[in-house]
């Protein structure tokens, strides 16, 4: 695959639709030609503690940050075409069919590609895990700032050009 859009989110709670920041990846012809990063005033309101000690954000870092509907005018272009990829996809997927749902925008039913499944095909057992950072070290990229959502989609990316 030459053509994607490699994507993360971060959520603020246990709730999916809860996005609190996103990270793009453009690929085309096995080049990344573009990034894309947002903070976003997540839906429901609050911070878990939990998801404060993963990704670093609070609500400090949110509060004047725009609501999801203004960050995907952005990204929709860009990703117009292009099949998405995640690392362990259900769980991006879900943040996204999540969020459209809160906002009651119509949801395109794009087409998804789980480079963590990807991963426990093509490397198995060899693998202590399929964590992010960890097929990404065993693709050959150096994962600096797990858990920011620019960061774990340009790691995802590098891991899709390698085993997709």
């Amino acid at each position: 695959m030459n053509n994607f859009a490699a994507i993360d989110f971060e959520t603020a709670n246990e709730n999916r639709c809860s996005v609190c920041s996103v990270g793009v990846v453009i690929v085309r012809d096995g080049k990344i030609v573009d990034t894309f990063y947002s903070l976003i005033h997540p839906e429901p309101e609050y911070y878990q503690w939990f998801c404060k000690q993963v990704h670093g954000l609070c609500e400090e870092d949110t509060d004047d940050a725009p609501v999801f509907p203004y960050v995907w005018e952005k990204i929709a272009p860009m990703i117009e075409g292009l099949p998405l990829v995640a690392h362990n996809s259900p769980f991006d997927e879900g943040c996204l069919k999540e969020v459209f749902k809160v906002y009651q925008m119509d949801y395109p039913d794009y087409t998804f590609y789980d480079t963590c499944a990807a991963s426990r095909r093509h490397f198995g057992h060899r693998l202590p895990d399929h964590q992010l950072q960890t097929v990404a070290a065993a693709c050959g990229y150096d994962l600096k700032n797990h858990h920011h959502a620019l960061a774990d989609a340009e790691a995802c990316a590098h891991i899709a050009m390698h085993l997709l």
